[in-house]
């Protein structure tokens, strides 16, 4: 087995992509936003719609891991970056759904689901700081980015130190060769 499977790399890609998304907007249109913005509604609609897709996508993603065949693990020729690299692969599943988990912390503490999606018209609070899962939700994102960024020091290292050609498992194509 040379490559994951197509469902694994779809969902890979396109995680990467909301899961980027969802930082930025979270980090930067969000936390920018007064709670009485007119346009605080619809940034927080669009990050809690894409927050739940993430959270069932990446347990498809999770599921479709451990039912389906793929590479042998991946070798850099040292114990310690070998254990490092699944550590921060099996983290990023954990973190991932654990922001997802305080997102809808933030949600039901707050009573948002009536606010953005039910139209109850009833106004935000004032803040979201002072909420508990908003705090974990805020350190999350942050181990989250330095886990982020250790994946791609990961393949960084791969693909020009090694240059072993590891980012092909990630990819379509034949999965045997």
């Amino acid at each position: 087995m040379t490559r994951y499977h197509p469902l694994l790399v779809a969902l890979h890609w396109g995680l990467a992509a909301m899961i980027a998304g969802a930082l930025i907007m979270g980090g930067q249109e969000l936390a920018a936003l007064p709670n009485d913005s007119p346009d605080k509604l619809f940034s927080l609609r669009a990050h809690m719609t894409v927050g739940l897709v993430i959270g069932a996508l990446m347990v498809l993603r999770l599921v479709t891991r451990l039912r389906t065949q793929h590479p042998p693990k991946a070798d850099t020729g040292n114990a310690l970056l070998n254990t490092g690299g699944r550590g921060a692969h099996w983290a990023l599943y954990g973190l991932v759904l654990l922001m997802v988990a305080s997102g809808i912390g933030i949600s039901i503490t707050a009573g948002l689901p009536d606010i953005v999606f039910g139209g109850s018209g009833a106004p935000l609070p004032e803040t979201f700081n002072d909420l508990a899962p908003r705090k974990a939700h805020g350190i999350l994102s942050k181990l989250l980015a330095l886990t982020i960024l250790a994946h791609v020091a990961g393949w960084a290292y791969h693909q020009f130190a090694l240059k072993d050609g590891l980012i092909s498992r990630m990819w379509f194509g034949k999965r045997s060769e």
